[in-house]
């Protein structure tokens, strides 16, 4: 018995050690929440199909260090101590991208709402990847949310290495 609280901190005490335990059990089941609006919200679930066009990746360097000082990302299990970033692949290997005040357009076809912002939600400055044509080289992927035009994804940090995604996802329980 916990002593000392009283039996409504008692309760609230309980009622998060029950919320913790539910997303730890929801983690080792292979299931991911998302609650970013750069997808519906919802439930996912681990994908051992190489071909899942969702991933969960822990962003690198600066590009992480920025989205943790703004909030964009909450603590987790990245390296960082932040939670990882959940994002569809628009371009693979081989594939050409192009970045301009448009948006991103992958092999000659612009995807929508991926226009690059000039300020996020709260008015900070945002800098978009240089625009211009890229290839993509083997080892990276680009990553956008075309379901929300303010997602940060590769139109403000570029192409992701696939060695920084930690899973592939697909929708179990949304609103898709």
């Amino acid at each position: 018995m916990i002593t000392g609280l009283s039996a409504k901190g008692r309760i609230a005490l309980l009622s998060l050690g029950a919320v913790l335990g539910i997303f730890q059990l929801c983690d080792i089941a292979g299931i991911r929440i998302n609650t970013s609006p750069s997808l519906p919200l919802g439930l996912y679930r681990v994908s051992s199909n190489p071909n899942a066009n969702l991933i969960e990746f822990c962003p690198t360097d600066s590009f992480g260090r920025l989205a943790i000082t703004r909030g964009y990302r909450t603590r987790g299990s990245c390296s960082d101590g932040a939670a990882p970033l959940l994002k569809p692949i628009v371009a693979k290997p081989g594939d050409l991208v192009e970045l301009s005040l448009r948006g991103i357009a992958v092999n000659g076809k612009l995807l929508p709402n991926t226009e690059p912002r000039s300020s996020d939600t709260e008015g900070r400055p945002l800098v978009s990847w240089p625009f211009g044509r890229y290839r993509v080289r083997v080892g990276q992927a680009w990553v956008a949310s075309s379901y929300n035009p303010r997602s940060f994804d590769s139109r403000y940090f570029g192409p992701v290495p696939v060695s920084s995604i930690r899973d592939r996802v697909e929708p179990f329980l949304t609103s898709w």
